[in-house]
């Protein structure tokens, strides 16, 4: 029979049936989508272990042979995006392959990822396409190859790489680097995410299954006043919830094998993935399926008191019976409680997940159903008078608060968990956001070559200095040098010191060096007196010094002797616009035959005209073009810890999917409530009730609620975040930052409600009092 009242009743019914089962399915799939995070994390690792050669500081030597490559990463950025890539060199006939690869590219030629090629084929990726000018791109890489569709990648062939230019030998690929545990303050952070982001989800199918409630309590009150028995309307009620909630099911299903296909094109989302990716942990998957259901069927029987116990009430459509709030107080108190005593999360010891968890939900769902209770004491206390609208709407308050209250529960919770979420990034910001040392007004790019010489590092000034957007070039070479001769008594290794050879404007970028001309040479000093006294070891004006380090370790080795001039002053070093103090001896190329200088490397600072806006893309083609080995870097005031930034990413896109979900839910419930009130709506309106009166009265019926439901999420979500910093042995430094959050959540609202309009001027035409 509750099959049949959900199926049957003509276009009623399935309405209702629908509208019950288009919102369990948006809530099923994102649950479902939740479940795959694992398996998605567990594939994307999977491919790129499988691409990645053995680290070149694991210290295992690879013997040339038939089968094995020379590589080097050499990763770039463009604008905001990374590309990723590897230049390969092939010692044999029959190279290993990584996956993704036919074949292994020949010297000048490039195999790009889709994305990547679609990149350069664009008018967006011009300058990108510029920078990659001295390769053809001949092929691309494979799904294998890839860790999502949208990855920016490439493998490049070049005769040109060496072991002396940062190539090293792999046999295969699939080195598996160890894994960096996860910090236990950025544990916590997930675990609140996932309470944060899941529990408005379930609460919400909560809500979808009550759609309709008002005309399905009136029809099992009839029933039960016709002579059924208590226990035979729950069985009923929950055949109709169960038909609902199995559709629901089915469509979920079918949304999210829909998203799962579409994934991969959602480049507005910076939301990536492949399709076979997107699968859900078996076990996830049947609670999903198995609780669903279940849930259904109990948020439904808890529903009937009052058509078991009053059901004359029910017909009659008088003013409900009280809501209890003792239980309603515990449960958020309670949920505090378990996290006040769970601990404080410091060290290296495992944080308390299940407490955490446990305490997180049971205060989120406890906000959820105090909601209730706390709009019917409210407006309880509203008396009559004022304009129309507002008479309309809190009248239908007070004879009915429970639908709209369950309406806005979804976005009360999500506020109230986005500000705790908010305190606790905040107080924990400065552990996984560094201050550096870096001066990005003295230099924004810093280009660092492996092999140094004068002859590159003027091609390097000469050529940055003509790069459209370049202010000021810093360019020096340098190497280590050591004292030659037997080591002095209570020496146990040799004394060495580094050599840095630049121009006198470039030293003065390094140190307080004062008059300078080519030829002069210098002794730095940092303000630390014993690695001054180190320097001064090795640094000895008018003795001599040997340019060849590893000469005194290795017999084979020919010693490069150099004598420091003895007319080198002695000044002090001044910060880099890296925020790095360089000590030793100081030379211009006049002084130094640059290249006898072993083991050198070319270091280029570069100062970035902050009025042209892709400046630091034209000096990364220069960098290309100069030598693709170039190690490029932006230099920044701020670094961000890749994990942190990893799971800030990841709240953010559970964010919009969970807001888009509520914003959807929100929308159904206010159609339901509307079809709900057609017949009073029409009635109205035949009567002579302006239309914008009735607008204005549905906005006040939602703004009311969502006024309390915003106040209540603001005083959770503090107590909760106040809880979650006070656990990580943090203090809130911000108590003001629920006012943007607030103001968002009740846009949300404004947008949906804005969005209501249309159905309501369908519902309020006269012919909505026919009846068959």
């Amino acid at each position: 029979m509750g099959i049949r009242f959900a199926v049957g009743g003509g276009r009623e019914g399935w309405t209702r049936t629908l509208l019950t089962a288009v919102g369990v399915g948006l809530g099923v799939a994102l649950l479902l989508g939740a479940a795959s995070v694992p398996t998605l994390l567990q594939h994307r690792e999977d491919r790129s272990v499988a691409r990645s050669a053995e680290d070149q500081f694991s210290g295992k030597k690879v013997e040339r042979s038939d089968s094995t490559v020379l590589q080097r990463d050499v990763p770039t950025d463009f604008r905001d995006a990374t590309v990723s890539g590897r230049v390969l060199r092939a010692d044999g006939a029959h190279p290993a392959l990584p996956p993704g690869l036919e074949k292994m590219p020949a010297d000048g030629e490039m195999v790009a990822s889709p994305a990547l090629r679609e990149l350069l084929d664009s008018s967006e990726g011009a300058l990108l396409k510029e920078r990659f000018g001295d390769y053809r791109i001949t092929g691309t890489i494979g799904d294998a190859g890839l860790t999502n569709p949208r990855e920016l990648y490439y493998y490049a062939g070049s005769d040109a790489l060496t072991p002396a230019k940062g190539g090293h030998r792999v046999a295969d690929f699939g080195y598996k680097e160890p894994a960096e545990p996860l910090d236990p303050l950025l544990i916590v952070l997930v675990v609140l995410i996932c309470v944060v982001l899941l529990t408005p989800v379930v609460i919400f199918i909560g809500t979808a299954v009550r759609f309709g409630g008002d005309r399905r309590d009136r029809r099992l009150a009839a029933l039960r006043l016709v002579g059924a028995d208590a226990h035979s309307v729950r069985r009923i009620a929950a055949g109709e919830a169960l038909c609902g909630a199995l559709l629901g099911l089915a469509l979920g299903g079918l949304f999210f094998l829909g998203v799962r296909e579409v994934i991969g094109t959602l480049e507005g989302w910076k939301i990536s993935a492949f399709p076979s990716d997107v699968v859900p942990v078996p076990a996830l998957a049947v609670l999903i399926l198995l609780a669903v259901p279940v849930t259904s069927v109990l948020v439904t029987l808890i529903s009937l008191r009052a058509v078991s116990i009053e059901p004359l009430g029910v017909v009659r459509s008088t003013k409900p019976r009280k809501r209890r709030v003792w239980w309603r107080v515990v449960m958020p108190l309670v949920g505090l409680g378990i996290l006040l005593v769970s601990g404080r999360v410091s060290g290296d010891y495992a944080p308390p997940v299940f407490a955490i968890g446990a305490g997180a939900t049971l205060t989120l769902v406890g906000l959820a159903v105090l909601l209730p209770w706390l709009v019917e004491t409210s407006v309880a206390r509203l008396r009559g008078g004022g304009p129309v609208p507002w008479q309309l709407a809190t009248r239908r308050l007070q004879l009915s608060s429970g639908t709209a209250a369950r309406a806005v529960s979804g976005i009360t919770v999500a506020v109230a968990g986005a500000i705790a979420l908010q305190m606790l990034f905040v107080a924990m910001h400065d552990d996984f956001n560094t201050t550096t040392d870096n001066d990005p007004g003295r230099a924004k790019i810093s280009v660092r070559a492996d092999v140094g010489d004068g002859a590159l590092a003027g091609r390097m000034i000469e050529k940055f200095r003509a790069t459209k957007g370049v202010k000021n070039v810093i360019a020096t070479t340098s190497s280590y040098v050591v004292r030659p001769g037997k080591l002095e008594s209570g020496e146990d290794f040799r004394p060495l010191t580094e050599l840095t050879v630049g121009t006198c404007a470039n030293l003065r970028e390094l140190a307080r060096i004062g008059s300078c001309r080519d030829g002069d040479t210098f002794v730095v000093h940092t303000g630390n007196k014993r690695l001054n006294a180190w320097v001064d070891k090795s640094a000895r004006p008018g003795k001599p010094i040997d340019l060849s380090v590893d000469s005194w370790d290795d017999p084979g080795k020919r010693h490069v002797p150099w004598t420091l001039p003895a007319d080198a002053r002695t000044v002090t070093a001044r910060p880099d616009p890296g925020g790095d103090l360089h000590d030793g001896i100081y030379a211009t190329p006049g002084a130094i035959d640059m290249s006898k200088m072993k083991d050198a490397s070319t270091t280029a600072m570069i100062q970035v005209d902050p009025k042209s806006p892709d400046a630091e893309e034209y000096i990364r083609n220069t960098a290309a073009h100069v030598d693709p080995f170039l190690q490029v870097m932006t230099l920044r005031s701020v670094e961000r810890d890749k994990q942190y930034a990893t799971i800030q990413k990841g709240l953010q896109i559970g964010a919009m999917a969970t807001m888009a979900l509520i914003a959807a839910s929100m929308l159904v419930s206010m159609i339901e409530q509307l079809r709900e009130r057609k017949r009073l709506l029409a009635a109205l309106t035949a009567f002579g009730t302006r239309r914008a009166s009735m607008a204005w009265s549905i906005l006040w019926q939602t703004a009311i609620p969502v006024a309390i439901g915003l106040a209540l999420a603001v005083a959770g979500g503090l107590g909760l975040g106040w809880v979650m910093v006070r656990m990580i042995e943090k203090s809130v430094t911000d108590w003001w930052l629920f006012a943007p959050l607030t103001v968002a959540g009740a846009a949300l609202v404004a947008v949906v409600t804005v969005l209501s309009l249309p159905p309501l001027w369908r519902m309020m035409r006269p012919d909505g009092l026919r009846t068959e």
